[in-house]
């Protein structure tokens, strides 16, 4: 997994790095810088264009000075702008500022920069200030990010936005935040690039490795993990010869109701396709013929009622059971998912309107079995938990939640959030904006499901099954387009996603 470090954190790896490698902050600044320059070599041509450097009084700016000069020898035209004389600068700022001096670059003031400087082969490179702000900026600093924004020219932020905060809540303005198109992070993924807010400002960022030291990366504590294509790999067991249908588990799903059996179906045929021996669904009479013919792998369970689910089955033929998608919210539905969670003694996995139930029920959550996974969207996280302000805060009372009542949580959207009973966050990378589509959590669900039956452990099953939700829905998209993806594209390329993670 990669760690997700606080500011103090880098800055604790940055110190460790330079007294054990040993490495002095010069030359770890030079490997920064180096990092920087080799991405942006194969991203476009330079040669071509017209860099406009913007260097703060720290140790970003000194990045964004090594940059320059890097840039100036690989024979980049190179314009470099710093605060005026009367700012104070950091030891290795003063330092690389000589170098670019020595090296023939002119730098100039801030002042002094004019949009009528740009043309379209511009590029502007933000080295104004790093992750550790921590109070938004003001004058010159804000008039020249509106300036930098108001450009249109491609932006490269120098590991963060400026004016963005890597850790805290904050609200970026669009005139005193750097709009950046990409971001180049070093070591380390910043929390704040994983939350919807920031998106506008994060851009396309990408994680450059810089050499930190790795016994500190290794043995510091975290909580907050990017899931890696590798972490995943690790996690899929591979198939012996001699299994056979019993070997991979029996779920049971529940859901559907009058005009909602599509959902049953859907959770239906991803729990098939995510690998589990036998898959029940159990559903109103009104979804028979629709389960036995849309989807004749599976095994239909039918309530005594026509229109909702309102009795349980019997639950001891089960390795897994999930609950919840196009169920409904009437009282005998309600009554049914009370009786569950006081009689289920495999994984349980609540979704959709268990959720919604629950929420009207707040004092079942004591109840529920340790272990269980709700994979609730932001809306119904909110009903369950109480509303925030902000994504930061959000993701603390997520952390709480799960260790109050000992659940796994997959908190869905753009970087799907899986919060273990621990409290740890797991951030999925993949994914797409196709996938906001009706259906796409009753996929996720039977997925997860169909995991859980098959005997991987609650969070492993979370993070395998997000992960290969995102990966089969970007592997669709790269067919449909964004706006024309359905949830059964998602189901449709779960072969091709398992075979992605086996290669």
């Amino acid at each position: 997994m990669q760690k997700i470090f606080s500011s103090d954190q880098v800055r604790k790896a940055d110190a460790y790095t330079i007294q054990n490698e040993p490495v002095s902050s010069i030359d770890l600044m030079e490997r920064a810088a180096a990092a920087c320059v080799e991405w942006m070599n194969s991203f476009q041509d330079l040669c071509n264009k017209h860099v406009f450097i913007f260097c703060g009084p720290g140790n970003n700016g000194g990045d964004g000075l090594v940059i320059a000069r890097m840039l100036h020898k690989k024979e980049a035209k190179v314009a470099v702008f710093i605060p005026d004389e009367s700012v104070k600068k950091s030891e290795d700022f003063s330092v690389n500022l000589q170098r670019l001096a020595e090296c023939g670059v002119k730098v100039q003031a801030f002042e002094s920069f004019g949009l009528n400087q740009l043309s379209e082969n511009s590029i502007l490179i933000d080295a104004l200030f790093g992750s550790g702000l921590s109070k938004p900026l003001v004058g010159i600093y804000k008039d020249l990010v509106k300036l930098i924004n108001d450009s249109k020219c491609i932006t490269i932020s120098i590991d963060i936005p400026s004016g963005l905060f890597a850790d805290k809540p904050a609200v970026p303005l669009r005139d005193n935040t750097i709009k950046a198109d990409y971001t180049l992070s070093f070591q380390f993924p910043k929390l704040a690039f994983l939350f919807p807010e920031n998106e506008y400002f994060a851009g396309n960022w990408q994680i450059l490795p810089i050499g930190l030291h790795l016994d500190y990366i290794n043995s510091e504590p975290c909580r907050n993990y990017l899931v890696e294509f590798e972490d995943v790999k690790g996690i899929l067991k591979p198939r012996q010869r001699f299994s056979h249908k019993g070997t991979f588990g029996h779920a049971l799903l529940i859901g559907g109701s009058k005009g909602k059996i599509g959902a049953s179906v859907l959770m239906g045929k991803s729990c098939l396709r995510s690998g589990a021996g036998l898959v029940t669904v159990h559903l109103p009479v009104c979804g028979y013929t629709i389960i036995q013919t849309a989807v004749p792998e599976v095994m239909a369970s039918v309530d005594e009622d026509e229109n909702e689910c309102a009795q349980l089955p019997r639950l001891d033929l089960f390795s897994a059971i999930a609950a919840g998608p196009g169920m409904g919210t009437g009282k005998n539905t309600a009554n049914m998912l009370k009786h569950l969670i006081q009689e289920a003694k495999v994984p349980l996995l609540l979704d959709a309107d268990a959720l919604n139930i629950l929420s009207d029920n707040p004092t079942w959550l004591a109840f529920l079995p340790k272990g269980t996974v709700l994979t609730p969207h932001p809306g119904e996280f909110a009903r369950l938990a109480g509303k925030t302000s902000n994504s930061f805060d959000r993701l603390e009372i997520l952390r709480a939640f799960c260790i109050k009542y000992s659940l796994n949580i997959v908190l869905k959207g753009a970087n799907t959030t899986v919060c273990s009973p621990l409290g740890n966050c797991y951030f999925n990378p993949n994914g797409n904006p196709g996938m906001a589509t009706g259906g796409s959590g009753d996929v996720l669900t039977g997925i997860i499901t169909g995991l859980l039956a098959q005997g991987y452990n609650p969070t492993e099953s979370c993070i395998l099954g997000v992960y290969l939700h995102g990966l089969a829905g970007d592997l669709a998209a790269e067919v449909t387009g964004y706006e024309a993806l359905v949830a059964s594209d998602i189901i449709e390329n779960l072969g091709k996603g398992f075979m992605e993670i086996y290669q």
